[in-house]
């Protein structure tokens, strides 16, 4: 499946089949099943999941008194004791309903009661699912869990296979259960040894509250999916305030949900927020607002937020469907929003979906071609505009972002025209010879890579001239030791296209490597005489004027062009203040004279 297509999860509307996504940036695996909904008697012993906070040390029992041999055993060496580490939260803080409201009662199926009864029916079961259950403790509330469960299936089964079946009444009631389900504060990712959550390396918090939180995603994707759903209706209900900020307590959001630690709630939270945005017109423009939004936060504050992958994704779509031309809100949305995160650290975590993203920008650029528009393309087009962006945020000792950096290119020479290509291909190419001087050999061999793609190969050849001297070098300097064929390749390439500037590039790298050498003897010489001079001094012998530095020839080209600049301005300041002293005399002598004390 690729980046911008989306689909209800599978299985949906379906009693006790769970889901299984495969959609990119959702870490799910495949042809795996999620255990079903299990009944433990109370009589079970109650084994926590790994990671929960119960299996954390001094967390199974109260604290007791111990004698001191103990605590040298059980206290490790590099923490003092009574010190404990914070607990990481193992689940979102859910507002649990009263215990006398936790007690529910089974009631009739939709096939049990007449057509004329059962608008009155959805909406008892839907005040049954606003009960809000503790996942923590596996053995409480066992029996109305179950009934709410089996409650969000019929729901889900009536809403689904029956039509003209939904009514004015039901659209608050079903919008205010999807919010009192699943709409609370996520709790800042902690690990147990205290230290900030790592995506990369340490692993998700699933939500426990799970086999009631899916149905209730399935239930709204259905809901709102309906042939007999009306936007007109719905959008008094779902709006700003639905999709960002909450009415009476700035509460969090659909929007912010994105930052759960599940891969399995982003991931229903992605198909929902996207037939959000197709259904709903009005909330179009808000929505890609909010979201730039969060890239800002994430990008210049806290450069930590689980859903970035998921929201590039629904971007992409939506970049996809852009009218052209293109407005300037897009443009901006580009430049400002889409190429600053990827300066961010955890580039790694939504590479592909971003790449994706500015792809589908740069198709859309080069579909407007002359024939569309009657004025010519700008002197700085947009693609300009992303490679020159891509080179100032290119990493300098991240190795594993420039390899991802090169993948970009290589999907941006895809779209690249050729005209367009010649603006950029000085500067692209003096970061691709650096790529392929690089010490580290991934990186190497991906920018030499580039030469295995036919496209970038023609793209090469009609600008050799320009290309081959600034490639020849770091080509021709690892053709001596580098490990890789493809260097020779690259190298058999340029000679084949255009021989004789081939032959002209290698005689003036020899030329500029025997100049190299020359110089830096020459240079090593004067530092000899220079320490020799200063030994004599120290040991107080005389050093005759003849013997000077200056015997040994400099040549212009020694000169360090920063300090034979700093020399023409210290010149040009002499002469103005020789000007200057000229006009001086008469100032200088009347203040001479009105200093001047009498005798």
């Amino acid at each position: 499946m690729y980046p911008g297509q989306y689909y209800i999860p599978q299985g949906a509307g379906l009693v006790g089949q769970p889901v299984n996504n495969g959609g990119p940036g959702t870490p799910t695996k495949q042809g795996q099943q999620m255990a079903p909904s299990v009944v433990i008697s109370p009589s079970a012993p109650h084994v926590p999941p790994p990671g929960a906070a119960e299996t954390m040390p001094g967390d199974l029992a109260p604290p007791r008194k111990s004698h001191v041999f103990d605590r040298l055993q059980t206290t490790p060496k590099d923490m003092s004791e009574g010190i404990r580490t914070p607990k990481r939260q193992h689940s979102s803080r859910f507002d649990i309903s009263d215990q006398r409201q936790r007690e529910l009662e089974k009631l009739q199926g939709f096939h049990e009661v007449p057509p004329n009864r059962r608008q009155e029916l959805f909406m008892q079961k839907i005040d049954q699912c606003n009960i809000i259950f503790d996942f923590n403790d596996p053995t409480a509330d066992m029996k109305s869990k179950e009934i709410k469960r089996l409650a969000l299936h019929e729901l889900l089964d009536y809403i689904a296979n029956n039509r003209s079946v939904i009514t004015e009444p039901m659209y608050p009631r079903v919008v205010e259960m999807f919010a009192k389900n699943l709409f609370r504060p996520i709790p800042p990712p902690v690990t147990p040894q205290g230290e900030a959550f790592d995506p990369e390396e340490d692993e998700p918090v699933l939500e426990v509250a799970w086999p009631h939180i899916q149905v209730v995603y399935e239930f709204f994707l259905r809901f709102i999916e309906s042939q007999d759903f009306n936007t007109n209706i719905a959008k008094q209900y779902i709006d700003h305030h639905f999709v960002l900020q909450g009415r009476p307590t700035n509460a969090p959001q659909l929007l912010e949900l994105f930052d759960s630690e599940d891969p399995r709630e982003r991931d229903f939270l992605k198909t929902t927020l996207h037939r959000i945005y197709g259904k709903f017109l009005n909330l179009r423009s808000y929505i890609r607002r909010s979201i730039n939004n969060v890239f800002f936060q994430f990008t210049y504050e806290t450069e930590r937020f689980n859903g970035i992958a998921e929201l590039l994704e629904i971007l992409g779509s939506i970049i996809n469907g852009f009218a052209l031309p293109l407005k300037e809100e897009h443009k901006l949305f580009l430049t400002r929003v889409l190429l600053p995160l990827h300066k961010v650290k955890s580039l790694s975590m939504y590479h592909p979906q971003l790449a994706y993203c500015i792809v589908q920008f740069l198709e859309k650029d080069s579909s407007l071609t002359e024939d569309v528009r009657p004025h010519p393309v700008p002197a700085s087009s947009r693609l300009e505009d992303v490679v020159l962006g891509l080179l100032r945020y290119w990493p300098k000792t991240n190795s594993t972002k420039e390899v991802m950096y090169l993948n970009e290119v290589e999907d941006i020479f895809e779209v690249m025209d050729p005209a367009e290509f010649a603006k950029v291909q000085v500067p692209l190419f003096q970061q691709l010879a650096k790529s392929v001087a690089s010490p580290h050999f991934q990186v190497a061999e991906r920018a030499l890579y580039f030469w295995n793609n036919e496209y970038f190969c023609n793209l090469v050849s009609d600008n050799v001239e320009i290309i081959l001297p600034i490639m020849f070098p770091p080509l021709y300097e690892n053709s001596k030791g580098h490990w890789n064929s493809m260097v020779y390749n690259a190298m058999k390439m340029f000679m084949e296209i255009n021989p004789q500037l081939f032959d002209e590039c290698s005689h003036e790298y020899n030329e500029r490597q025997n100049s190299a050498e020359e110089r830096e003897m020459g240079r090593q010489q004067r530092w000899e005489k220079v320490l020799e001079r200063a030994k004599d001094r120290k040991n107080g012998v005389a050093v005759p004027p003849q013997c000077q530095v200056a015997e040994i020839p400099v040549h212009l080209d020694d000169i360090d062009q920063v300090a034979h600049d700093s020399q023409k301005r210290l010149h040009a300041l002499k002469l103005d203040d020789s000007s200057s002293t000229e006009r001086r005399p008469r100032e200088s002598t009347a203040s001479s004279v009105s200093t001047e004390r009498p005798e």
